[in-house]
């Protein structure tokens, strides 16, 4: 497991019950023990795919773990519908559960970073029954509303939300797949920048531009982002995700989907403090809504913590998940 080399991870494909077909990376322990190993399931975000855990799968295995890594719906070599709906987060949910039963777990750890901390989030609504404990990473957790609010009004309760603007529209996605490495480049801090992309208006202009190519960046190197350009070639899935918000919404309030996790159910929050998603309005929902609550902030780290400050976020897992001391047939099918 060498995080240079990605053909060094154990790759699988699997044909799930819910009938889309999802890669995904299963490393195991030497002393596997399927009645007695437990089993992290992680999540990734935008723009990103199982590349992105490459840092923590090693020592998470190397401590006893068994840790299965899918390129979510849409990325890298899993399924890719063109509709918008299929990337529902209640669907992503049902994926994951059917995944879970593929691989005969019955109840895993279960870690999300950026859209997979909201995807993880609701797993925790739709499944409880699945997860052990739950890892959010960088993006708080909201409930779910009790009223539709669009994206366009989202954005003007949170500015820094504008760039989703240009995600949700569907021209971004040829304009963004015909500037991909420079768009990732942005993505990972490669590409320097006169203003903010984060604000409603200036993505398109940022992206589009041809003044500067991708250079080094402390995120990523020129092989990562060649590698990161190779497997996100086609935008529609990911982009996709940011236009399921009305579909979201109706299958939420169809279900009467309850926002408070399980009282019993561990949870820890790890975020960067230079990261503006997380805000202490955002930390009050969470601790409202979130009986088992611990977070863990680090200090002068932004939105790609699993890289950023890869060994505090390996570390901080740890060593909470060894205090929880789970019973070791807890997460097994037997």
């Amino acid at each position: 497991m060498d995080p240079t080399h990605p053909a060094s991870f154990t790759h699988e494909i699997a044909k799930l019950s819910t009938g889309r077909t999802y890669h995904y990376i299963d490393q195991k322990p030497d002393d596997y023990d399927p009645a007695h190993t437990l089993t992290m399931l992680c999540v990734h975000g935008f723009p990103d795919f199982w590349y992105g855990w490459r840092f923590q799968i090693g020592p998470w295995v190397r401590k006893g773990y068994r840790v299965i890594v899918p390129d979510m719906l849409g990325y890298g070599g899993t399924d890719k519908p063109e509709s918008a709906e299929e990337y529902s987060t209640k669907k992503l949910c049902a994926d994951l559960s059917a995944l879970l039963d593929h691989i005969k777990v019955d109840r895993a750890i279960v870690l999300g970073h950026d859209w997979g901390a909201f995807v993880v989030g609701r797993f925790a609504l739709w499944h409880p029954e699945r997860l052990l404990a739950l890892v959010i990473l960088s993006i708080p957790y909201t409930p779910p509303r009790p009223n539709y609010l669009s994206l366009q009004e989202v954005v003007k309760h949170i500015p820094h939300y504008g760039y989703q603007l240009y995600f949700a529209d569907s021209s971004s996605t040829a304009e963004i797949e015909s500037k991909l490495p420079r768009f990732l480049g942005l993505m990972f801090g490669c590409v320097k920048m006169d203003r903010s992309f984060v604000y409603e208006g200036n993505l398109r202009g940022i992206v589009l531009d041809d003044k500067e190519e991708p250079g080094p960046s402390p995120k990523l190197s020129d092989e990562e982002l060649k590698y990161y350009t190779e497997q996100l070639k086609n935008m529609n899935g990911p982009l996709s995700y940011y236009r399921t918000t009305k579909t979201r919404f109706d299958e939420e309030k169809a279900a009467n989907l309850q926002g408070k996790f399980p009282d019993d159910l561990p949870v820890l929050y790890i975020w960067g403090t230079h990261d503006p998603t997380t805000t202490p309005e955002s930390l009050k929902v969470s601790r409202a809504m979130i009986p088992k609550l611990k977070d863990v902030a680090i200090d002068g780290i932004g939105h790609w913590i699993m890289v950023e400050a890869k060994e505090e976020v390996t570390g901080n897992v740890e060593r909470w998940l060894e205090e929880l001391e789970f019973d070791v047939k807890a997460g097994s099918k037997l």
